[in-house]
């Protein structure tokens, strides 16, 4: 059966302005018509369709296909396969078509490679994480922690900046994230109030602690203080450093950025 531009164009998945286009670089140009002069795509076209997507697959350009045809620069429509040179071309296309998936399964690999990396962010082992981050230190914590806040952009600045540091870096910001909550702890043992002057520079030191990792505006702050007081891992973290001392953060938190002009009651991540 013959087909129309628009019949052929959508059988294989092509556009009309595709088919034309190769009609006027002698592509392909079917010699049927109908009675009203357009061109009628028949069945040898339409394998010969296929062929040339084949080989545009393989990232060969059209005027390689043609060459590779047997296409002439007049713009004849070439002769039809006989079934020898149509298993040597099926063989050769079969041929390209393999070596470009073997280079494409390279390509995912190395990105799967990359991703890996990205993904992980602490360029350290998870031994290394626990002699640095302490006993009660889980790995598997990060990975808990992406599915809980599944945002690319923070993991992306996540990722980016931990993939600069050093195990000495670690070292460091770990010891200054303990100075920090043992400040914390203190502050919360003597009654400092939410609000003080005091709490609010507390406030201030926890979230650049944070900031380091990701950008960490109040309202951010906010949403991590809260998800402190719920989950129990966070909760006995902060607690053991000083009883109630999880409740405490986050007063002071919301009361630092309400000072900033934030409105708690309607914070967004």
């Amino acid at each position: 059966m013959s087909m129309t531009v628009g019949e052929a164009a959508n059988l294989v998945g092509v556009s009309v302005r595709t088919l034309h286009h190769w009609e006027q670089i002698g592509l392909l140009v079917p010699a049927a018509r109908s009675s009203a002069g357009y061109r009628l795509y028949g069945p040898a076209d339409i394998e010969r369709i296929h062929q040339i997507l084949v080989y545009r697959e393989t990232g060969m350009a059209l005027a390689d296909i043609a060459q590779l045809l047997g296409e002439t620069e007049s713009g004849v429509a070439p002769a039809t396969l006989t079934p020898s040179s149509a298993t040597a071309h099926l063989a050769r296309q079969r041929k390209l078509l393999t070596d470009r998936i073997a280079r494409l399964q390279e390509m995912v690999s190395a990105v799967d490679t990359m991703m890996e990396k990205k993904k992980m962010g602490i360029q350290l082992t998870p031994e290394e994480q626990v002699e640095i981050f302490g006993k009660d230190w889980k790995p598997e914590w990060q990975d808990e922690a992406r599915e809980r806040w599944d945002d690319p952009e923070v993991w992306s600045q996540y990722a980016d900046r931990t993939a600069k540091l050093t195990k000495d870096d670690y070292r460091r910001i770990t010891a200054e994230i303990k100075a920090m909550e043992a400040q914390l702890g203190e502050a919360k043992r003597n009654g400092v109030q939410p609000g003080t002057e005091r709490a609010n520079q507390l406030a201030e030191l926890h979230r650049a602690s944070l900031d380091q990792w990701f950008d960490v505006p109040y309202a951010r702050q906010i949403l991590l203080a809260r998800m402190y007081t719920q989950d129990p891992q966070f909760a006995k973290h902060y607690n053991d450093i000083e009883p109630d001392l999880t409740p405490w953060l986050l007063q002071i938190v919301e009361a630092n950025a309400r000072a900033h002009g934030v409105d708690t009651e309607n914070v967004e991540w």
